[in-house]
């Protein structure tokens, strides 16, 4: 039976060097810029939530989304510690893609602006926010 290899990224970038006492966690606030100003990050992460998690699939799941974008896309989310990926020695190979543990909580942001979105399109999200300070 094969087994999967599993390859995932632990560290947070510019991290290289340092031991493991002296690392921070990762720059979530950058993760979050990073992801959320991409429509692919936000699309990939949405089809593998669906459990779309192959890159073939991944590909054809959006017009105009080239291989290299989803290459890209993909590698920065392994970096981040967001996505694992999982290769099977298999013939042809084949490449999966689920989240970390990490990147299960990383996706709760996501859920969070969506809700937001939808709260604004539908008139509720000034009911939400806080009463502005003015002094």
């Amino acid at each position: 039976m094969a087994r999967a290899r599993t390859k995932a990224a632990a560290s947070s970038p510019g991290a290289k060097g340092k031991g493991p006492a002296a690392r921070p966690g990762p720059d979530v606030g950058a993760m979050v810029e990073s992801i959320v100003g991409c429509k692919w990050s936000v699309h990939v992460l949405a089809q593998i939530r669906r459990g779309v998690n192959r890159p073939g699939a991944l590909a054809r799941s959006a017009a105009g989304l080239t291989p290299k974008v989803l290459s890209e896309r993909l590698a920065k989310m392994l970096r981040f510690g967001i996505l694992d990926k999982r290769v099977y020695p298999e013939v042809p190979p084949r490449v999966e893609y689920a989240f970390t543990p990490f990147g299960e909580r990383f996706v709760e942001i996501l859920d969070a602006i969506e809700r937001l979105k939808a709260d604004a399109a539908a008139g509720r999200a000034a009911d939400r926010l806080p009463p502005m300070n003015r002094e």
